[in-house]
């Protein structure tokens, strides 16, 4: 009778849940529905009244002459708080060419009986963004905030009008995603109670279909890519060139044997005494020296590119042979296919890497905490923001996201207990590791120095990962001790997997610029001559402050956030940025607990890795902004090893690093009690992990296992605040590759949600 009430308290839960979708789907987001019912919809658009500073065109398109007095005006008798504007069809064919500058994207404001509105966008070519809130008894005018030339499509404006009902299943599937994630994390839920067992079919099988799902969404959108795909080059007269197919011209000139790029370079800029200085670029430009390209490399008359040459090998060069067989000469893969394979890749490999970890932190270790952990780790990492901006600035940082926690997948592997023999390596006294996963460990991290070189520091994990088998190899190697042939072995398993990567690189650094060491990045043509650039001191601290709490700032229409400013005492490079590392995921900031429990995470093993990570997470913040100045990318290199700080700390608080109630002496009464004492054993661990154990310890237990509910609201909260600042980050207006320019149906979609 117990399980058959625990299914009808599940089946009761969730259709509650449903119940309360649906009221939220129908009543509340459909309130302009219900509250524009009575509407009088007697309004007629054709009686707008036009200012002076706007004129209708023989097309019947609205011409922008003078912006400051561009409006239309039209009569509201109070019975809806909503307008809508009536769009004209876009001109197409031989019209478009009539229209060149027709916008689809309009600036506008709505002043409701003199009281002056806000401004707001609006998209023509999706209905629901021409619903308009106009609190208005009287008259409204529509101000056009165009600049003056600009073609509007708009046939006229309403008032009094009806908002149509709108079941949105988008809508519905968030609301949806956001009950289960509180249902499933819940302070009582089960999987508090059930322990982590990478080996259960149930769990294997329920950790790959959300995966599985992922990847077959990520497919579709490849596929996509590939089909609509189309060379990024950019040309306007007297400006610069911008292509962002640096990958493809790569691959193109490796299949070629070339090391530069086969891209015009004009005689003008060949023969510039210096070509870096920004003064002559301007001046070659004003007479109308073309092309020369934006970012890229420029080095002894040819064009280059200072990314890592390895995405090229691996992704762009096998596409372009592939691609020979339909297409004469092979195609360029499109950056973005290649930004979502290695997104989908990494959050693969480090979901596996995050399993891995928490069962090396936390052998006992619910699915439930183990679910928060994978959380805090793709939310953290920083990969949501490379998986909105898909283009060729993405591909090296995504590359080494799935290399490193390749790597270090192998290499905590390699340091834990096995089970077999097979390529283990013993000296002294020193746990035992395995030499095949050692090796594809530092070949990973290796080839880190082909695609984000920074990452390559991750090689720094592996002397807390192997600290004691280091410390007996340097014991085996003092004068007078017996010589350990088999240290040899490990040496080479760690050494000739990173030398087959990092040589090859080098000698195609060397071939380019001189030097292995050299990528090339101070010969790019930019904003400033980065051949002479030397980062302001005065700037570094102000930059590093910026990537790790930049506030929110929180504004009252949609998407309720917008981009904080970033002053600098000099000039560095910006990139608009929402919020810091720690503002954008609070979680991360357990992080900076791990010096204090150097006891608690002792038996895993794990404290001094977790402490490098911490460490190597500032060095790279530094370094970045010291390097790169300020962008939202380069929160990358740090994010996810802060990541991983912050998901040791929280194991800790969320008591799951404890060991259960034991076995040995639940069973210690003899067999005669062998039946009963299994019982109790398995009633005492669901009640321990489920945080209901009582006892006679009477009130401090209750209060133990109610701060531990606490604990447990309180991460799920974190991390339902981070994931919603997440998405709403998709739609800030300013942003690189905002949704409003880049997904306008999916932006004026969503904030008609806020309607």
């Amino acid at each position: 009778m117990r399980p058959l009430r625990k299914h009808r308290r599940t089946l009761l839960r969730a259709l509650l849940a449903a119940a309360l979708t649906l009221v939220m789907e129908c009543v509340v987001f459909n309130l302009p529905f219900w509250t524009t019912l009575a509407a009088s919809t007697d309004s007629d658009g054709a009686s707008n009244a036009m200012g002076p500073g706007v004129v209708r065109t023989a097309d019947g398109l609205l011409k922008v002459v003078d912006p400051t007095q561009a409006y239309l005006e039209f009569e509201a008798d109070g019975s809806s708080s909503f307008a809508r504007l009536d769009p004209l069809p876009m001109p197409h064919g031989p019209r478009a060419k009539d229209a060149p500058g027709t916008l689809s994207t309009v600036r506008v404001r709505l002043d409701s009986d003199g009281n002056a509105g806000r401004s707001q966008s609006v998209d023509l070519r999706a209905p629901r963004s021409l619903y308009l809130h106009a609190d208005a008894g009287a008259t409204i005018r529509l101000w056009l905030q165009e600049p003056a030339g600009s073609l509007i499509a708009i046939r006229a404006a309403r008032a009094n009008v009806r908002v149509p009902f709108r079941f949105d299943w988008l809508r519905v599937a968030v609301m949806a995603s956001i009950m289960l994630i509180i249902a499933a994390l819940r302070p009582r839920s089960a999987l508090w109670r059930i322990t982590l067992d990478p080996a259960s079919a149930r769990q294997r099988l329920a950790f790959a279909v959300p995966l599985l799902l992922m990847v077959a969404l990520a497919a579709a959108g490849i596929i996509g890519q590939l089909r609509t795909a189309a060379p990024l080059a950019f040309h306007v007269p007297g400006e610069y060139t911008y292509d962002f197919d640096q990958y493809g011209h790569m691959a193109d000139a490796l299949l070629h044997g070339r090391t530069w790029l086969d891209l015009p370079v004009p005689e003008q800029l060949a023969a510039a005494a210096n070509p870096y200085d920004t003064a002559t670029r301007e001046q070659l430009l004003a007479r109308g020296v073309s092309p020369i390209y934006w970012d890229y490399a420029f080095h002894q008359g040819h064009w280059f590119s200072y990314f890592g040459v390895l995405p090229a090998i691996a992704l762009f060069a096998p596409y372009r042979m592939i691609s020979a067989l339909w297409t004469p000469g092979g195609e360029m893969l499109p950056a973005s296919a290649a930004v979502l394979l290695l997104v989908t890749g990494f959050v693969v490999v480090g979901s596996l890497l995050i399993v891995r970890l928490v069962r090396r932190l936390a052998p006992h270790a619910s699915l439930g905490a183990t679910s928060m952990a994978l959380l805090l780790f793709l939310i953290g990492s920083n990969v949501a923001y490379l998986g909105l901006r898909r283009n060729f600035y993405s591909v090296p940082f995504a590359a080494s996201l799935l290399l490193s926690a390749l790597g270090l997948w192998f290499w905590i592997a390699a340091s834990g207990p096995r089970h077999d023999g097979r390529g283990m390596w013993r000296i002294g006294d020193a746990p035992a590791i395995s030499l095949p996963h050692l090796a594809a460990g530092s070949l990973c991290i290796a080839a880190n120095v082909g695609c984000r070189p920074t990452f390559a520091l991750v090689a720094l994990l592996g002397f807390p990962l192997f600290l004691r088998q280091i410390a007996a190899v340097l014991r085996a190697a003092r004068p007078g001790a017996t010589p350990a042939i088999g240290a040899l072995r490990a040496a080479c398993a760690v050494l000739v997997p990173a030398l087959c990567m990092v040589v090859p690189i080098g000698a195609y650094n060397a071939a380019r610029f001189g030097s292995p060491f050299d990528f090339g990045d101070s010969y790019q043509l930019t904003v400033t001559d980065m051949t002479r650039y030397a980062p302001s001191s005065s700037n570094i601290l102000t930059i590093a402050g910026y990537y790790l709490a930049l506030p929110l700032r929180v504004t009252s229409g949609f998407p309720f956030l917008a981009l904080s400013p970033t002053p600098l005492a000099q000039w560095a490079y910006t990139e608009p940025l929402v919020g810091g590392l720690f503002v954008l995921c609070p979680a991360l900031l357990l992080a900076w607990a791990l010096p204090f429990l150097r006891r608690r995470l002792r038996a895993s093993g794990l404290w001094g890795t977790m402490m490098v990570c911490l460490s190597l997470a500032m060095a790279l913040i530094l370094v970045d902004a010291a390097r790169g100045g300020l962008g939202w990318r380069y929160m990358t290199d740090s994010g996810w090893l802060f990541s991983l700080g912050a998901i040791a700390v929280m194991l800790v608080m969320l008591r799951e690093t404890d060991s259960p109630p034991s076995a040995e002496r639940e069973l210690s009464t003899g067999p005669d009690t062998r039946s009963s004492g299994l019982r109790r054993l398995a009633s005492r661990h669901e009640s321990w992990r489920g945080g209901e154990r009582r006892g006679s310890h009477g009130t401090g237990s209750c209060r133990l296992f109610s701060a531990l509910w606490f604990m447990r609201i309180m991460m799920l909260a974190l991390m339902l605040a981070s994931l919603v600042t997440t998405v709403l980050s998709f739609f800030v207006p300013g942003r690189d590759d905002a949704l409003i320019h880049t997904a306008p149906a999916l932006y004026y979609g969503v904030r008609s949600w806020f309607m």
